[in-house]
């Protein structure tokens, strides 16, 4: 299959460009900035092309979705604190609907994208508890910014072109996207757990959210899905029932925690996806 990524030059997007290519795909990469240093190598091979475009005009969507089996949507303002408010919702809603309408004009074959953990609330915190632990994908929606509205008004529109077209869109609820570069600053979170409460622990290895969208264009599923992509732990050595007891008391648990137990569900994402994290901060910080 040829797939196009968009946001390729992002961190996501240069894992899951590296990850398709390992397994044998051919990738159509693009993002608004150009091809990143950081995979110098990558960039230049016969089964990878690069295209510059702004996703925010739809001719521009319609020229990199031509002649790709289907997308890997990863392109947008990556959090609430880079543009304004406005500017995060409008851009993102127009990457999003440019993207969406465009692979349902030309036909493709399955729409994967990146939503986001924060559709199921953020930051959490003792006035901002969740509902219920473990968050899943039914705590949903509670947007608190205009990033994470972003993500709920894509979900909706993929619902809807999917239910008008038949075409699958998979969205991918990334938790916090981690570079193991960063691993040796895990253990100073001890010092400052509050710091991480933000979003309940959680993490997910950047070569798990690769995985992960690889999988999800691999899967046999139809409509519209939503999955939580998370690592299995947490980003913590504490154990899970410890934070649970300190900075969420009362919150009703659906389930034991043993261990350090991620406090995100990814059951549906293993059953439907056959995801699996295989990286984590405690294997390994290389």
């Amino acid at each position: 299959m040829r797939i196009c990524v968009t946001g390729a030059s992002g961190l996501a997007g240069r894992a899951v460009v590296a990850d398709l290519l390992d397994h044998g795909y051919e990738v159509l990469a693009t993002d608004v900035t150009p091809p990143s240093p950081l995979l110098p190598a990558r960039w230049s091979r016969p089964d990878l092309v690069y295209t510059q475009a702004d996703l925010t005009d739809f001719g521009d969507a319609i020229e990199v979705l031509s002649g790709v089996d289907a997308v890997a949507h990863l392109a947008a303002i990556p959090a609430p604190s880079i543009f304004t408010p406005a500017r995060t919702l409008n851009v993102n809603n127009a990457v999003n609907s440019n993207v969406f309408l465009a692979a349902a004009q030309l036909g493709l074959e399955k729409v994967v994208w990146a939503s986001s953990e924060t559709t199921l609330g953020l930051d959490f915190g003792p006035d901002a508890p969740p509902d219920y632990l473990p968050l899943d994908e039914d705590h949903y929606p509670k947007p608190t910014s205009t990033y994470s509205l972003s993500k709920v008004l894509g979900e909706t529109m993929a619902e809807h072109v999917s239910d008008w077209t038949g075409i699958p869109f998979i969205a991918l609820r990334f938790s916090n996207v981690i570079d193991p570069a960063r691993y040796d600053e895990f253990p100073g979170f001890e010092q400052d757990p509050a710091s991480r409460l933000f979003n309940a622990f959680g993490y997910i290895d950047v070569r798990d959210a690769a995985q992960s969208v690889r999988r999800a264009l691999e899967a046999d599923v139809d409509g519209a899905r939503a999955y939580v992509i998370a690592n299995a732990d947490s980003v913590m050595t504490r154990p899970t029932r410890d934070l649970i007891e300190e900075f969420f008391p009362g919150v009703p648990l659906k389930e034991e925690f043993e261990g350090n137990a991620s406090l995100f569900s990814i059951e549906r994402a293993r059953d439907e996806l056959g995801f699996e994290p295989e990286f984590g901060w405690r294997e390994g910080r290389s």
